[in-house]
């Protein structure tokens, strides 16, 4: 997935208010910019760190920038991390068509956004004709916590949404469809995945009966740069 337009480099003032970040661009100006993640973002939001933001395409719109990239050096390693939260489900749909994430080939149609469960949208549908009844549920969620050398993690912080998500997606294994839970890493300094179970019980909970259940989980991290995000390979799942 390449960029749009050109990112703007500039330097973290703060985050706050969960969506919002203010930030100092290199000519000078100040900036407060859109935060596309409802996460804790342990780890991403050290004042002073180097940022990139997209300018918003829509004049109308009341904050003119969203924050797309940071850098790190965590366990002394530069590594750019994306933090949009709304940028996986295009980055699976595009690796998915061109046959990076092999896991889920061999179907005709790929649908986004489709309502399914207790008035929940399923993040990408597969599926092979309208006479197959055997259709493929993928939820995908964002990952980039790493507290661990070589290791990411999720979730960053507690996720009720999240819970409710592999629940459903249990549903559908019930119901004689697959299922598959795919942890989207949008950093590169990693090459393992766990879930962050002292952070959320609950959810550490209902992933280990969603699997008991048939669901299926899949990590795979992202190669980043200023102009482009692309999917590169699967990571090994630790849990």
């Amino acid at each position: 997935m390449k960029f749009p337009n050109p990112l703007i480099k500039g330097t973290l003032i703060k985050r706050y208010k969960r969506f919002l970040a203010d930030v100092t661009l290199e000519n000078g100006e100040e900036v407060t910019a859109h935060c596309a993640n409802p996460g804790a973002m342990l780890g991403l939001k050290e004042p002073g760190s180097t940022v990139w933001l997209s300018p918003a395409t829509n004049p109308k719109r009341k904050l003119k920038y969203s924050w797309e990239l940071i850098e790190t050096n965590d366990f002394n390693k530069k590594t750019l991390v994306g933090i949009n939260t709304s940028l996986p489900n295009k980055l699976a749909e595009e690796a998915i068509q061109d046959g990076t994430i092999k896991e889920l080939q061999g179907y005709e149609t790929l649908r986004r956004e489709v309502k399914y469960g207790q008035n929940s949208r399923i993040d990408i549908l597969l599926d092979n004709s309208e006479c197959d009844e055997k259709k493929c549920y993928v939820e995908i969620k964002n990952v980039h916590l790493l507290r661990e050398k070589d290791l990411c993690e999720f979730p960053d912080s507690v996720t009720t949404r999240g819970a409710k998500h592999l629940k459903e997606l249990s549903d559908m294994v019930a119901a004689g469809h697959r299922a598959v839970m795919l942890y989207l890493i949008q950093r590169e300094d990693c090459n393992s995945f766990n879930l962050a179970a002292d952070i959320d019980t609950a959810y550490n909970e209902a992933f280990q009966k969603a699997i008991d259940a048939g669901v299926e989980a899949i990590a795979y991290k992202c190669k980043l740069t200023t102009t482009e995000i692309n999917v590169t390979k699967p990571v090994v799942f630790r849990g």
